[in-house]
């Protein structure tokens, strides 16, 4: 159950108005780094959380409300950067100096189908897809998933805050920053909580693994290479289980599929 006010979660100010810094700022609401998918990922982890694990479905789902909030700060930020076009102006189309930036570098739908307004969608005008969203049931992979969600996000505001010189758009970004560098230290402060729960998921029984290759740097290189002597190709494994190593593809012969590919081109003809 969600309740709202119509107080945003923090001041949005746009001082000079700018289409093409909303069409920028669409990223952020409907993209595959935006607040849309931040919004429902964790939304549908929490829903996966057992009752027994209750401070993580809390965990994800405040964070979730609070990224609603995001995006209702964004759609208003966009909102405000394409005001000062009059209901005449806009069914004058391009002879209005608004509209006619918003059809050369902008969202020609914001005017045509949202009325000036933030739509669901990315910087290019596609729709938001729901298959960038990670809920995979396993908390310690949907964390995993929410640090890398969080640093792409945190990247993308970075870069719209270099974008623009306007102090309110700076500000709101500088907020939405800060609070990236939250998210991202919560979901590695969870992750600590979650003690041993590597290779993820952990459960599967180490001992059916491949144990020649389970932790073993491949080369794919054509001609073979020296180990190049990193982290990952010696010593220890990070989860404490095993002993990096380094070496080429164990090779598995050329596929015989000769009789298939023959039956199926018998059946097409």
């Amino acid at each position: 159950m969600f309740y709202h006010d119509n107080e945003l979660q923090y001041e949005v100010e746009v001082h000079d108005p700018d289409p093409r810094f909303a069409k920028m700022l669409q990223q952020a609401i409907g993209g595959a780094e935006g607040e849309m998918r931040v919004a429902l990922q964790y939304m549908f982890q929490a829903f996966a959380v057992p009752a027994e694990k209750s401070e993580y479905r809390r965990l994800l789902m405040e964070t979730a409300t609070e990224e609603l909030g995001h995006i209702e700060m964004l759609a208003t930020a966009v909102a405000k950067n394409l005001e000062g076009a009059s209901e005449e102006q806009r069914e004058q189309a391009r002879e209005d100096a608004v509209i006619a930036e918003m059809m050369d570098s902008g969202q020609p739908r914001q005017a045509l189908s949202a009325g000036l307004h933030a739509m669901p969608v990315d910087a290019n005008g596609v729709p938001f897809d729901g298959g960038c969203i990670v809920a995979s049931g396993n908390l310690a992979a949907d964390m995993y998933a929410n640090v890398m969600a969080e640093s792409t996000g945190r990247t993308l505001a970075a870069r719209l805050w270099e974008f623009t010189d306007d102090p309110g758009m700076k500000d709101m970004l500088s907020y939405l920053i800060g609070r990236d560098t939250m998210h991202q230290n919560q979901w590695h402060a969870a992750l600590e909580t979650m003690e041993d729960h590597l290779p993820v998921p952990n459960s599967f029984p180490q001992e059916e693994e491949n144990q020649d290759h389970n932790y073993e740097f491949m080369s794919t290189f054509k001609d073979e290479q020296p180990n190049p002597e990193r982290r990952w190709t010696k010593g220890e494994s990070i989860d404490g289980k095993g002993e990096f190593s380094y070496d080429r593809q164990p090779g598995g012969g050329t596929p015989d599929l000769d009789e298939v590919i023959e039956a199926m081109h018998n059946e097409v003809n």
